[in-house]
């Protein structure tokens, strides 16, 4: 009895070891046999509605298992040995949650300069040393997969996410996101080049339909996705959430079998954006093999149109077998003990050495610039509150900015004490008065400034008057995933700003002394109608974590400025070739602005440039 009891054990456990094979990189056929329908649909749409409280399935920002504040993760399935694995944000360094309960470490991410800022560097190996301490950083936080770079055309200067994209050029935004991706993947980590295609506004940004020519889709809006697929392969693209002829991007076969696989011959996984697309049995036999973050709706959608056989399992094997050959290239699934502990203070060094690289002299008058002179009188308010990079996916929870004052002062400049003094009293009172309204505004939603100062005409007369040897004014500007940019509030310079220029200009050349201005912005800003104001022009983007030190390195002379223009300045806004076809000072509702008007059932063609965008360009 004891030999039959034995040889049935034996007989079950054999049979259940060749029933469930344990997933690797050359078994990954067999390892599909044994999935079950109901598997494959769970791995093929992330792992974040999962375990999870119904209000917060879906949302992205909120994955608390395993990396808390990834963007989320694919779904595990432990009989067959498939793990997840972890995808984060973002284009300037990884965003992850910098705190977690009971923990006392702060996970602080290194803050990089911006898409736009690395692209006008013009220099591939500085923004390959980038990736590469990014991708140290996902590899040693546990992270697999960044959720950039993204490569998208700046078509407008009032694009909202400007500040991630680099170029109005597809060359010059292909080449940076060769190096971006060759340097993040170099850690044996993986990237998502996105937003696969013609992601060119954000209002609207989930039904928008982009409408344009195949000549300008082929030349202008797909080139620089082609030089990125065929020249670094990275581990995935991720599609955009809008439209392109009236298909949505992650639905078009013409896109991704067509376009992207066979003519450039990608050789990885396609994700979805964000909570993207309206059917998911289209999405599978487009090719998009991941939707993303994962909806329960998503599961039952594909069990059902299988079952019925409105979608072939064929189809979903494709997507399922993509999905495993990304897994099987992660340090998660090859056993990597990540240390939580990343090269913090080395990578610290370098955002201060790239942020120069990339800055722009717009003007520089009688070499006004660098500066003999060391007594400075310092006006803006975003000089006492820098600008280190956008809100959204494209954010980093970084240890620290450094702020132009402080650069200024902790690079031997000196500060006229008695401005000083009124700023940091003016500033402290902004930031209080702020302190409610960023309060109740969500992570990836646009960010306030302060105001200028105001009433600034008796500072300013008193300032030029002292011995102080120089003005340095700042003006800065915020951006955000799901809002564009107005023209008023953002793109020309805003009344208070006029008035503090003017007065200043005047005062100070009276007495001849100089004034620079600092342009801490994240695209484009009008400088035509006041650059006869200013003696020198510094754009220094939005530059990470090290700004006022990079800043105050350039003013110095320490550093030569030698950025090149990734996007045209226009003289007037009315002067950009896509102005009649851009959304214009759409009023701001406080809500995420890239589901303005989205229909909740089927797409609608009522509004110009919300619903659809007539690309005149050819």
């Amino acid at each position: 009895m004891r030999k039959i009891i034995t040889c049935c054990v034996a007989t079950i456990l054999a049979f259940s070891a060749v029933a469930q094979p344990q997933l690797t990189p050359k078994n990954i056929d067999k390892v599909i046999k044994a999935m079950t329908l109901e598997e494959k649909a769970h791995l093929v749409i992330g792992g974040s509605h999962a375990g999870r409280d119904k209000q917060l399935a879906g949302e992205v920002g909120y994955t608390g298992k395993i990396i808390p504040g990834a963007a989320g993760v694919t779904c595990p399935i432990s009989r067959l040995g498939i793990p997840s694995i972890v995808v984060a944000d973002g284009p300037a360094g990884l965003r992850i949650a910098p705190t977690r309960k009971g923990d006392p470490q702060t996970y602080y991410c290194t803050g990089f300069p911006v898409g736009i800022h690395l692209a006008s560097t013009w220099n591939d190996e500085i923004i390959y040393n980038v990736g590469a301490a990014i991708g140290q950083e996902v590899k040693e936080y546990g992270v697999d997969v960044l959720l950039a770079p993204g490569v998208n055309i700046m078509r407008n200067p009032l694009c909202g996410r400007n500040f991630e994209y680099y170029s109005e050029d597809p060359l010059l935004a292909g080449k940076t996101a060769v190096a971006m991706i060759n340097g993040v993947e170099s850690h044996g980590v993986g990237t998502s080049l996105k937003h696969f295609a013609v992601n060119n506004q954000e209002i609207n940004r989930l039904a928008n339909d982009s409408r344009l020519s195949l000549r300008a889709l082929r030349e202008i809006y797909l080139r620089n996705f082609e030089i990125a697929v065929k020249e670094a392969q990275p581990w995935t693209v991720m599609t955009a959430c809008n439209f392109v002829n009236g298909r949505h991007t992650s639905e078009d076969p013409g896109l991704l079998e067509t376009i992207l696989r066979d003519e450039w011959g990608f050789e990885g996984l396609v994700m979805t954006d964000w909570n993207t697309g309206y059917n998911v049995a289209d999405q599978i036999s487009a090719g998009n093999d991941l939707m993303m973050p994962g909806r329960l709706r998503n599961y039952h959608e594909i069990v059902a149109a299988v079952q019925s056989g409105k979608l072939a399992e064929s189809d979903l094997d494709i997507c399922v077998k993509r999905v495993l050959e990304l897994i099987v290239r992660t340090p998660r699934f090859n056993g990597y003990k990540f240390s939580n502990k990343p090269d913090m203070e080395a990578h610290a060094k370098l955002p201060r050495e790239v942020a120069s690289e990339g800055f722009v002299l717009l003007k520089n008058d009688k070499a006004s610039l660098p500066l003999k002179e060391k007594k400075v009188a310092l006006f803006g308010a975003t000089s006492y509150n820098f600008i280190a990079g956008g809100a959204g996916s494209g954010n980093v929870h970084r240890p620290y900015v450094v702020d132009l004052r402080d650069g200024l002062i902790g690079n031997g400049f000196t500060l006229y004490e008695k401005l000083d003094n009124k700023y940091q009293k003016y500033m402290a009172e902004e930031h209080k008065r702020l302190a409610p309204i960023l309060k109740m505004r969500k992570w990836f939603e646009y960010k306030p400034c302060p105001n200028e100062l105001l009433h600034p005409h008796a500072s300013i007369i008193d300032a030029a008057q002292s011995d102080a040897e120089v003005a340095v004014i700042t003006f800065g500007r915020h951006s955000a995933e799901g809002f564009d940019r107005h023209i008023e509030r953002d793109f020309n310079l805003r009344p208070a700003e006029e008035i503090l220029l003017t007065a200043v200009s005047r005062e100070f050349h009276k007495v001849g002394k100089k004034v620079i201005v600092v342009l801490n912005i994240s695209s484009p800003v009008e400088v035509a109608s006041w650059r006869d104001k200013a003696d020198a022009i510094l754009v220094c983007w939005m530059p990470g974590q090290e700004g006022g030190n990079s800043v105050a390195d350039v003013l110095l002379g320490k550093v030569s400025p030698s950025g090149k223009l990734p996007i045209t300045f226009p003289i007037r806004y009315d002067d950009v070739r896509s102005a009649p076809n851009f959304p214009r000072n759409v009023a701001e509702t406080g809500m995420n602005q890239s589901r303005t008007n989205m229909p909740t059932a089927g797409k609608t063609y009522d509004v110009k440039n919300i619903d659809y965008t007539n690309y005149e360009e050819d």
